[in-house]
């Protein structure tokens, strides 16, 4: 059956939504070089095309009206029901929309490619059905380039679109017809009925080198049991069965989804700028590799049997040791191939998610000093060797570290919560510390690598004095964020769960 068409009308019908979607109303699909946010509402609001990192082609999540965005929906009625879910073990997303004439649903994924370079074409396939009724939609595309500072160029045809700016390129190819929408977007009304289904292949690449072809239903269901087969065989590897299976899973498979592919690094988060606090200014761009972050995600893969990941972080990992600063200092981020310039920069020509200024990209935190890194980086790398054993290289570099760690743990430092209202003797960054030393001699007297074991001890147990006497707050009854502060702090459970004390401690 042919889907029916409905002619847009001259005045723009559709405008962005004037509120911003509540951020845990947005799921996310990614092919393992960058992702997508979709919304409840049917509508991608943040995508970077080619990394993570990248300047970004729809960003309505850090200012609905500049930001673009690509938005597929039925009319939003009062009472109409939506949700979202993904198909089992798979990061493929289905939102639904439920309305008393029908229900509809838009499935979305990114096709995992097996490729090296990072700027070949990227894809985002959204299919539109419907399961039972008839119901309406109405689908606007408009991209708005690095961070909607580009202009772009908008040309049509009988297959679809092309998007090209200076330095980038969108392709989509649909069998719908598509309409300028004056506002450098498309749009297009369609009608389906029950058991009918439209396709929307989004294509990108650094120049206009592709062909608009809409995909055909097999060529569709091939991408779609291929990503399919793709997460489940990957999901397989889980080794984890207990009650709480399938929320383990699933948060396997988003930790999977921030897995640089190319280069085996750990993002901290797909996103930038999401405030803190709603309105406040503690908004930092997190599309970067923390340590401690890839060193926490790094344990837990391992727990539940991704060794794969591991051994390809270990990799980044070691590359970054090739580069140690003279000194024998790391960095505590660093971009996802490695760069070690961050420079942070400020877009205030986007209002920031519900008005929560200023939009940053880049972090000037690479340029901080957290002491904690080592710690968490020591206990990742010893939890790994049970694994799979560390090189004599690899060994080399950590005792070079953990020389100039001995140096420096006395002095304050940013620590995990990245403060820059000045450096302080913070407790979590002394903990960590003695978890460096500690990690080390453990994995020292395990594989019998060659190392200074009494000055380690040594650190290591003035160290523990240090944090017994001045990280605890008498008055308090009760360790604390700093030493000579009152504030505390919930990072002081991991003075348990490192084994620094024990769960029964009087402290």
């Amino acid at each position: 059956m042919a889907l029916t068409l409905t002619e847009p009308e001259a005045q723009e019908s559709y405008q962005p939504s004037a509120t911003y979607q509540p951020i845990e109303d947005y799921a996310i699909i990614g092919d393992l070089h960058t992702v997508a946010l979709v919304g409840k509402n049917g509508s991608i609001d943040w995508c970077c095309i080619p990394r993570f990192d990248s300047p970004s082609v729809f960003a309505a999540l850090l200012d609905v009206k500049k930001g673009g965005f690509f938005r597929i929906s039925p009319p939003m009625t009062p009472g109409m029901g939506k949700k979202q879910l993904y198909l089992p073990e798979t990061n493929i997303l289905i939102t639904r929309f439920l309305t008393v004439d029908g229900v509809g649903e838009i499935t979305d994924f990114m096709p995992i490619q097996q490729r090296e370079r990072a700027d070949e074409h990227h894809h985002i396939i959204r299919s539109v059905s419907v399961v039972r009724g008839s119901l309406p939609f109405e689908m606007v595309c408009r991209p708005a380039f690095n961070y909607a500072r580009d202009a772009h160029e908008t040309y049509l045809s009988q297959e679809g679109v092309i998007f090209q700016s200076e330095s980038r390129c969108l392709g989509l190819a649909t069998s719908v017809p598509l309409e300028e929408d004056g506002r450098g977007g498309v749009r297009a009304k369609f009608t389906l009925h029950q058991g009918q289904s439209v396709h929307f292949l989004l294509k990108s690449a650094s120049n206009c080198d592709f062909a608009l072809q809409p995909l055909s239903h097999d060529e569709y269901q091939i991408a779609f049991h291929e990503t399919i087969q793709y997460w489940k065989d990957w999901l397989s590897q889980c080794t984890y069965r207990g009650r709480w299976r399938e929320v383990v899973q699933r948060s396997a498979l988003i930790l999977k989804l921030l897995t640089y592919k190319p280069s085996g690094a750990l993002v901290a988060a797909a996103t930038t700028s999401l405030p803190e606090a709603i309105g406040a200014a503690r908004n930092w761009d997190y599309r970067y590799t923390w340590l401690r972050d890839s060193a926490l995600t790094l344990y837990s893969l391992l727990t539940l049997g991704f060794t794969e990941e591991a051994r390809a972080f270990m990799g980044w990992l070691n590359a970054r040791c090739h580069e140690l600063k003279e000194n024998g200092a790391l960095q505590p981020i660093y971009g996802i191939d490695g760069e070690h310039d961050l420079t942070e920069t400020r877009l205030d020509h986007l209002v920031g998610y519900r008005n929560s200024r200023p939009v940053r990209i880049g972090n000037a935190a690479y340029k901080q000093k957290q002491l904690d890194i080592y710690g968490e980086l020591m206990d990742a790398i010893y939890i790994y060797n049970r694994y799979d054993r560390i090189s004599y290289d690899l060994w080399r570099y950590l005792r070079r570290l953990l020389e100039w760690l001995g140096k420096h743990w006395q002095e304050p430092d940013e620590g995990i919560w990245e403060v820059r209202g000045g450096p302080k003797h913070f407790v979590h960054s002394r903990l960590m510390s003695w978890v460096a030393f500690d990690r080390a001699l453990r994995l020292s007297r395990h594989r019998g690598l060659p190392a200074p074991m009494v000055e380690w001890v040594q650190k290591s147990a003035q160290i523990y004095e240090q944090i017994m006497d001045e990280g605890w707050n008498e008055k308090k009854q009760s360790f604390v964020q700093y030493y000579g502060g009152d504030a505390v702090d919930a990072s002081a459970l991991l003075l348990v769960l490192t084994n620094f004390a024990g769960p029964t401690d009087p402290r």
